[in-house]
C-alpha cells in the first residue's frame, strides 16, 4: 500500500477545502441554521412532540443527514470529475499507484469532509435545542458509514458525468428528494398505513432511522436493519467503483 500516494491527494483535496472554506462549511451551516429557524418555529409550534421527544430537537438528526449526503456527493463527485475535466487524471492514472489507493485518497478526503460538517452542524444545532445522544458511539459509526457509503457513490457519479449538468443531475433530482421523504422531518408512523409502505422502500428511511435512534432510541424501523441496509449500499457503491476501474468506464477514453 502506497501511504505517500494516498496522503498526496488526500491532502489536495482536503487543501481545496480550506480554499473554499465560505462555500463548503459557512454555506451548509447557515442553511441549516434557517431549517431550525423556519421549521423549528412555524412547525413545531404546531407539533409539539414526536415519540416524547420535542420537534425541533427531533428533527436534528435528519438535518444532519441531510447535509451528510448531499456534500459527501458533491465533495466526491467534484474531486473526481475536475481532474476528469481538465485531463489530470490521466497522470495520476499512470503515476505507480493502484486503483485502490485513488480511490481510498479522494473518498477518504469527501467523507472526512462531510463528517467534520456533520459534526458543525450538530454543535450548531446545540444553540438552538438541547441535544441528548444515548449513543454517542453508534452515532459515530452511523456518521462515518454514510459519509463514507455516499462518498463513494458521489465518486461513481464523477466518473459517470461528462458534464457538469449530469454532475449535479442525480443529486438534485434524486437523492434530495428521497432524503426529504426519508423521514426528515417527520415519522414515518405518522403517515398512513399506504404511504407507510411506500415510504419504507425508500434507503435514506433506514439511514435516518438509525441515525435518529442513537440519538433518542426511537425509530422507524429496526437498528439491525438501518445497519444492514447502510452496509448493504456500502458494499455495492464498492462493487461499482471495482467495476468501474475493472473496465475503464469513462476513464480510458
Amino acid at each position: 500500500m502506497n501511504f505517500r500516494a494516498i496522503q498526496a491527494i488526500y491532502l489536495f483535496e482536503m487543501a481545496r477545502t480550506w480554499r473554499t472554506l465560505l462555500q463548503s462549511i459557512v454555506s451548509p451551516v447557515v442553511s441549516t441554521s434557517l431549517y431550525f429557524v423556519v421549521f423549528g418555529a412555524a412547525i413545531g409550534s404546531r407539533i409539539t412532540e414526536v415519540d416524547g421527544v420535542s420537534y425541533g430537537t427531533f428533527i436534528v438528526p435528519g438535518l444532519v443527514m441531510l447535509s451528510v449526503l448531499t456534500q459527501s456527493i458533491a465533495n466526491a463527485s467534484f474531486g473526481i470529475y475536475f481532474p476528469k475535466f481538465v485531463g489530470t487524471i490521466y497522470e495520476i492514472l499512470s503515476a505507480p499507484v493502484s486503483y485502490v489507493e485513488i480511490v481510498i485518497g479522494y473518498v477518504g478526503a469527501a467523507a472526512t469532509k462531510s463528517i467534520i460538517l456533520g459534526l458543525i452542524i450538530l454543535a450548531t444545532a446545540a444553540l438552538f435545542v438541547p441535544l441528548h445522544i444515548l449513543h454517542p458511539w453508534w452515532m459515530l459509526t452511523f456518521l462515518v458509514l454514510t459519509a463514507v457509503t455516499f462518498s463513494l457513490f458521489g465518486f461513481i457519479i464523477g466518473i459517470w458525468a461528462d458534464g457538469f449538468e449530469k454532475l449535479q443531475m442525480i443529486p438534485m433530482l434524486i437523492v434530495t428528494p428521497l432524503t426529504f421523504l426519508g423521514g426528515s422531518f417527520y415519522s414515518v408512523n405518522m403517515l398512513p398505513s399506504g404511504w407507510r409502505t411506500i415510504t419504507l422502500l425508500n434507503p435514506v428511511v433506514y439511514l435516518i432511522s438509525g441515525f435518529r435512534w442513537s440519538f433518542y432510541e426511537i425509530a422507524d424501523v429496526s437498528v439491525a436493519l438501518s445497519l444492514g441496509m447502510t452496509i448493504g449500499f456500502l458494499a455495492i457503491c464498492m462493487t461499482l467503483v471495482w467495476w468501474i476501474f475493472r473496465t475503464g468506464y469513462r476513464l480510458r477514453n
